[in-house]
């Protein structure tokens, strides 16, 4: 986060000693951002909490909302999950101003039984992924034991010890010594075969975003075409397959009218129409069905919930305005751990939710093994920056944000 904020131009120091300021004791390093520069303004923006104006000047004459350009909240410092503490005078204290980038190298002790690397660190999976690449062999941690939390990874003595100080260098990320036989609390891992979906017609900005975030994690991936879905057979090919943000009906394909999205199909030739149809829903089904994981983002839960018969719905579906509005905030919720999704995740974070997302909340009637709730929204006072209509009823209520539920053998997640 100091890097991009060196990017536009702010100054940036760090305390060269642990100092005290406001009855808060402060260690060596810590990063201070003063607002007595040209780019208070920007600084004000990305790091305090901030709302939205609902005024006469952000509704219509009717009252209804009008949707920001882009978002209702930039807090790049609560999106980044880092620590700002806002202080109403100067800090008096040694500080070296930042001239260039931060580049830390992370820290190797080297076990007996290998290296631990804890998820709690930003680039633990990227060093991961990149470990996958020398072929090293890894485990996972199932269970607390020791130093070691649950999802921890452990890679093995045998990799060469230039390998993992390559890695950390360039991720920053440290390997803790680990003299343990971790056979009785880990199981070994392999890299995941994961295919994204990418339809035909248009673009999907989400798709777009995904593709980079999965590319700066070194995460290895395909894109999955409808040809490439409707050929069946999907978990002989993918472990995972993630569906991007997009409508149920531009991922299907139209049937006979354009749903008001996407072209008229009438105008297409068949061979380059979209959407991999009834039949593809059914390969995707035989996937999860044959032990894959489907990920769905945000609408492109509705395939899921609608076509598999899942004990879940979108609590917040058709609503709009003042029934219930969040374009782009960043909102309370707690984390369950436990769950093998979230490890490495504090048990309360923030979440970004954005226009058209969406909230779970299981049916009547549904047994508690079919569904587990990863992250869930507070029970009140929900936003922390941004623009919330109508959230402290529909979010509190429902309460899911990132849901798994069972589907046969294996599990469809929604983000």
């Amino acid at each position: 986060m100091v890097n991009k904020l060196i990017g536009q131009g702010i100054t940036v120091g760090r305390s060269d000693q642990q100092f005290t300021h406001e009855g808060h004791v402060y260690a060596a390093g810590t990063h201070v951002v003063s607002l007595a520069q040209p780019k208070r303004g920007v600084i004000r923006w990305l790091l305090g909490q901030t709302y939205y104006p609902d005024n006469s000047y952000t509704r219509t004459a009717e009252g209804d909302p009008i949707r920001p350009y882009d978002m209702s909240a930039d807090v790049i410092a609560e999106f980044m999950g880092v620590r700002v503490d806002p202080v109403s005078t100067s800090v008096q204290a040694p500080l070296s101003v930042l001239t260039d980038w931060i580049d830390p190298s992370g820290t190797v002790s080297r076990g007996q039984q290998g290296y631990l690397v804890s998820t709690q660190q930003n680039d633990a999976f990227k060093a991961i992924n990149l470990l996958f690449e020398t072929g090293a062999s890894m485990r996972r941690v199932d269970i607390d034991a020791g130093r070691a939390r649950a999802g921890d990874f452990i890679i093995d003595s045998e990799v060469a010890a230039s390998t993992v100080s390559e890695v950390a260098e360039e991720t920053g990320v440290d390997f803790m010594a680990l003299n343990v036989d971790p056979s009785d609390f880990s199981h070994p891992i392999e890299r995941q075969r994961i295919g994204m979906y990418q339809r035909y017609y248009g673009g999907n900005m989400d798709e777009g975003w995904t593709r980079w975030l999965l590319e700066d994690f070194e995460f290895e991936y395909s894109s999955l075409l409808d040809p490439d879905i409707l050929a069946g057979d999907l978990a002989d090919t993918w472990d995972v397959i993630i569906l991007p943000a997009d409508s149920k009906e531009m991922m299907i394909g139209p049937s006979g009218s354009n749903e008001g999205r996407g072209p008229d199909p009438s105008s297409t030739p068949p061979d380059y129409r979209s959407g991999f149809g009834q039949e593809g829903v059914e390969a995707l089904e035989a996937f999860v069905q044959a032990g894959g994981t489907l990920v769905t983002f945000s609408e492109a839960g509705d395939l899921a919930i609608d076509e598999f018969g899942l004990p879940v719905r979108n609590a917040v579906s058709g609503m709009w305005g003042n029934e219930f509005w969040s374009p782009g905030s960043t909102l309370k919720v707690e984390v369950d751990t436990s769950s093998p999704f979230a490890h490495g995740m504090p048990e309360k974070a923030l979440a970004t939710y954005l226009a058209n997302g969406q909230v779970y909340e299981t049916v009547p009637g549904a047994r508690s093994s079919d569904v587990r709730r990863v992250v869930t929204y507070i029970d009140r006072d929900i936003l922390q920056s941004g623009w919330l209509l109508g959230g402290n009823r529909d979010c509190e209520q429902s309460g899911g944000g990132i849901s798994a539920a069972r589907a046969g053998h294996s599990l469809t997640h929604w983000l």
